[in-house]
């Protein structure tokens, strides 16, 4: 009997029937969708060659557009991520401090900025930048995406970090105690590694929104992005926003891809260091307590 057997029925001859009839109905219903929105763009001429083209046989419109939007996307995801993971990582320990003056203003700022769209933070630190600060008007939407996907993200990988803290089991905090190991030992050493990574696939879905998430400064605040770019290419190759659109899309799902992509072999590795480790515990620079299997003499084996 299989480990799954134990947690649903396996489905008989009847249920192995229905579910393939369920699959060929889907399959049908997406294939005619499918050719309800082709048939749609080619009434509307957004399937003739020329639209498309441009992105096949001009190169200009990868060196001149795309790949330096690309680029910029990348820059302010970049800027984003590096700030906000280790600023969300402290205020979600902050979060969990048994001193009250640091918990509690601590969780204000969190649900403060969780609050509040990402899209507004994006603004508000665009005009406030404008008017209280000497930065360049062409650096300065870099600046106002930045602080946006910071303050909001911070947050969130804060609740995220205190989540995956608090579901690691009790017996953990008092095993370090046990030993002698202060609280900041005891949150270094033992539970974060052991946190990351039951809170990767969560951390990788926030990263995500983070790349996806530039594209607000791109559309209000017209920093120079990969989707800002669609204008540009639209206005000098004609009106091909479908097909642009389409592009930029493709460019988003296989930037993504690669990032979840790599997050899954990086938990992997985790994983498979953690199960190949053996049963060490550091309680500092001066103590560490080693469990071996216990020495049976010859003569008292059978």
């Amino acid at each position: 009997m299989s480990d799954l057997s134990v947690l649903y029925d396996a489905p008989g001859p009847r249920a192995k029937a229905r579910n393939l009839v369920y699959s060929a109905v889907f399959l049908v219903l997406l294939g005619l969708a499918l050719w309800w929105v082709l048939d749609t763009m080619a009434g509307k001429n957004q399937l003739a060659a020329e639209k498309w083209s441009p992105f096949v046989t001009d190169s200009r419109v990868w060196t001149t557009y795309l790949i330096p939007g690309l680029l910029n996307t990348l820059k302010a995801a970049a800027l984003a991520i590096a700030i906000a993971l280790p600023l969300g990582a402290l205020l979600g320990i902050g979060r969990l401090s048994e001193h009250r003056w640091v918990s509690r203003p601590v969780g204000a700022v969190v649900e403060f900025f969780r609050a509040i769209p990402v899209l507004l933070m994006m603004v508000f630190a665009n005009q406030a930048y404008a008017q209280f600060t000497d930065i360049e008007s062409d650096v300065r939407p870099l600046y106002a995406v930045v602080t946006g996907l910071v303050l909001y993200n911070a947050s969130v990988i804060a609740e995220i970090v205190r989540a995956g803290i608090l579901s690691l089991p009790s017996g953990q905090t008092d095993a370090a105690k046990a030993i002698g190991m202060r609280k900041g030992q005891t949150m270094l050493y033992v539970l974060l590694p052991q946190a990351v990574t039951a809170m990767l696939p969560a951390l990788v879905s926030q990263l995500v929104v983070i790349v996806k998430d530039t594209a607000l400064g791109g559309a209000v605040l017209g920093y120079a992005e990969l989707l800002n770019q669609i204008r540009v290419i639209t206005a000098n190759y004609g009106a091909n926003t479908i097909a642009a659109l389409t592009v930029v899309a493709l460019i988003f799902i296989v930037l993504n891809f690669l990032l979840t992509s790599f997050a899954s072999w990086l938990e992997g590795r985790l994983r498979r260091g953690k199960r190949s480790a053996g049963a060490v515990l550091h309680g500092g620079a001066d103590t560490e307590m080693e469990f071996d299997e216990p020495h049976v003499e010859p003569h008292a084996r059978k």
